[in-house]
């Protein structure tokens, strides 16, 4: 019964599909774009358009404006590159700034000058001699009368700030604009590295200004600042060699030497 069904021809039924018979004439086949996991949704390309975009496209990128121009002066991406060093270098720059006489320091940050370093050394600053000044007096007045009352002053914070932050960005901005006025091929971040790592030598000498002895203070601070100006001056030569402009150098380490004074009667008196 079943095989009788089987035999009745349907190619007569509505909606039948008829069966390819290959019957030897070439015909044009239709390739459909090849299609993977990796690849979707598939890419006609052609002229017909751009078609569907594969998942492998370039990515989206944002464009760093570069800090030659003023728009990328008030770019903050322009300065992450200023910040990309690691503990190695720091260290190293550091210990380079306690020894002045090399003078090799500029050759150095050449190729890669950071601000992570001065802005670090620079804030550390600030609350060391802050709060190391207080000591400093408290010790001083419990010296002399040790009935004497006596209470931590705020205000050396406020002007730790204003006279740190303010020397460490204004003293290297004066002298970038000088040298490129009289023709010397300067660098603002690299002044703004090289004075910012010659602070560094103030703070752990400024626990030394704890001693409680007046010539011994004053002593340590001019040795300090003057290890310090040389260390600005024989750096800063490099940038005015060729030129008559030995007043720069001679400039730069005695407002060195007036920072070292600034912060021995001010904070440490």
């Amino acid at each position: 019964m079943e095989d009788s069904y089987t035999g009745l021809p349907t190619s007569h039924l509505l909606g039948s599909v008829p069966a390819v018979v290959d019957d030897g004439k070439s015909s044009t086949n239709y390739e459909g774009p090849e299609a993977n996991m990796q690849t979707f949704p598939p890419n006609n390309g052609g002229d017909r358009g751009r078609g569907y975009q594969s998942l492998a496209g370039p990515s989206e990128t944002f464009e760093q404006q570069p800090a030659s121009n003023w728009r990328g002066v008030f770019s903050i991406s322009s300065y992450t590159q200023y910040f990309n060093v690691d503990t190695d270098i720091v260290l190293n720059r550091l210990l380079g700034s306690l020894f002045p006489t090399g003078g090799d320091f500029s050759s150095k940050i050449d190729a890669n000058p950071d601000l992570y370093g001065p802005i670090w050394i620079s804030t550390t600053l600030i609350f060391v001699i802050a709060a190391l000044g207080n000591c400093a007096t408290y010790l001083m007045e419990k010296n002399s009368d040790a009935s004497t009352s006596w209470s931590f002053d705020v205000g050396y914070v406020n002007l730790a700030v204003w006279s740190i932050y303010g020397y460490a960005i204004l003293v290297p901005l004066g002298f970038y604009f000088l040298l490129h006025y009289l023709g010397s091929n300067a660098s603002l971040i690299r002044f703004w590295c090289m004075w910012g790592y010659s602070l560094f030598i103030f703070i752990p000498s400024s626990l030394l200004l704890l001693i409680p002895v007046e010539a011994i203070r004053w002593i340590i601070i001019l040795l300090v600042g003057g290890a310090s100006a040389c260390f600005v001056g024989l750096n800063l030569r490099s940038y005015t060699e060729g030129n008559d402009l030995t007043i720069i150098v001679v400039a730069a380490f005695l407002l060195q030497m007036a920072l070292a004074i600034f912060v021995k009667v001010w904070f440490f008196p």
